[in-house]
């Protein structure tokens, strides 16, 4: 005699499970990302919303989105240290974000890239 393990529903539910996007891991905490961009001083330059003396977060996201670039991209900005154009037309250094953590940097990353 064969005894069934599984339950045809709990076939379906474990397999819907299974395909679906890890969407629990891939969120960013928003909280997180936003202290370590203000202990960064990230704050001072850029704005979630208005322009500083760098450009805002909002109008970084459609560049970001624009020219189909990811958080790859903003992490070696944020990692490099290279000149920055600001929008008063001076140049100066871009501040490295003080963590070496590639999983926090790109919780910053996807953070600023969300607005």
């Amino acid at each position: 005699m064969i005894r069934r393990l599984y339950s045809p529903g709990l076939v379906i539910i474990l397999a819907a499970a299974v395909s679906m996007p890890l969407t629990a891991t891939a969120q960013v905490d928003a909280a997180a990302a936003e202290k370590i961009f203000k202990e960064n001083d990230c704050h001072k330059c850029h704005h979630e919303t208005k322009a500083k003396k760098g450009p805002s977060l909002k109008k970084i996201s459609a560049k970001y989105k624009e020219k189909k670039l990811d958080e790859k991209e903003a992490i070696k900005h944020m990692t490099s240290g290279k000149k920055v154009k600001l929008d008063d037309g001076t140049e100066e250094d871009h501040k490295i974000i003080d963590t070496k953590d590639v999983n926090v940097q790109t919780s910053v990353a996807k953070w600023m890239l969300s607005h």
